[in-house]
């Protein structure tokens, strides 16, 4: 649109000036909300948690619910578990993807996010897969470890490949291939760093970020920006190229994990 001020009085055009110069500001203006919109738009990060209900996900309500905008799983001296016990996003099996969160536990709290993974039909809301490890105590967080299955396949602070089992057709030979609950077809070839050290980037009942990228038989887990284990996994026998993404509440004493801002982009 063309203003035309050439027959209007002087007073007139010195009213009419401040307001066209208000409506151009505030077309190229964008709330706070469209902001966040087209930021997540542009990254390709999709949030898969409302923050207010548990649309979207599948677990024992005993354990599970949305308090104050966090998912939260809870274990009580009331309702202590018999087995680890996780809650399941509906929205797929992501196979390469980045997927970014937030979570806070409490110093006796062990928990995970397992990715890739399958359910077990003989035990109710259970996981048999990868995990990358949190733990109240910080003995665990930023691992790569395989829940029910091969156990521990990186140590925090680990760049390792992993290799199929000697005799994986033999009955029993994936239990015999693991030793301390460690998996031992592995090859730890680089360091990221001492374990101990990179445990003081980790905050302790505080929120800490965590970013796994997971693409092609590579697995890396970030946690507040660094990376903590590394894995290449070439064991074709055990190794699973998609699943089920889901976070758990481990077997123990009484504890609190909280996770927000989960989001997540497809490769």
């Amino acid at each position: 649109m063309t203003l035309h001020f050439k027959n209007l009085p002087v007073y007139l055009i010195l009213l009419v000036l401040p307001f066209v110069h208000s409506c151009k500001e505030k077309k190229a203006e964008k709330t706070p909300d469209e902001a966040e919109m087209n930021t997540n738009e542009d990254d390709g990060f999709v949030s898969i948690f409302d923050g207010k209900t548990l649309d979207g996900w599948e677990g024992d309500p005993v354990y599970w619910s949305v308090q104050n905008g966090n998912l939260t799983g809870e274990v009580t001296p009331e309702t202590l578990l018999k087995s680890n016990t996780f809650i399941v996003w509906q929205g797929g099996q992501p196979d390469d993807f980045e997927l970014k969160m937030q979570f806070r536990i409490a110093e006796a709290g062990n928990s995970g996010i397992n990715y890739r993974s399958e359910k077990i039909d003989t035990i109710p809301h259970a996981l048999r897969g990868y995990q990358a490890d949190i733990d109240g105590k910080i003995r665990y967080t930023g691992q790569n470890y395989e829940e029910k299955k091969r156990t521990t396949l990186a140590y925090r602070g680990e760049k390792v490949i992993i290799n199929t089992q000697p005799n994986p057709d033999e009955p029993g030979s994936l239990r015999a291939n693991v030793a301390k609950n460690c998996w031992q077809s592995r090859e730890v070839v680089a360091s990221l760093g001492e374990s101990d050290s990179l445990k003081t980037k980790i905050k302790s009942e505080d929120w800490n970020d965590i970013h796994l990228i997971i693409k092609g038989n590579r697995l890396q887990h970030y946690v507040n920006g660094i990376l903590m284990s590394d894995v290449t996994d070439n064991d074709t026998v055990n190794r699973k190229m998609s699943g089920y993404l889901g976070v758990q509440v481990h077997v123990g004493p009484p504890m609190k994990v909280e996770y927000r801002d989960i989001k997540l982009k497809n490769l």
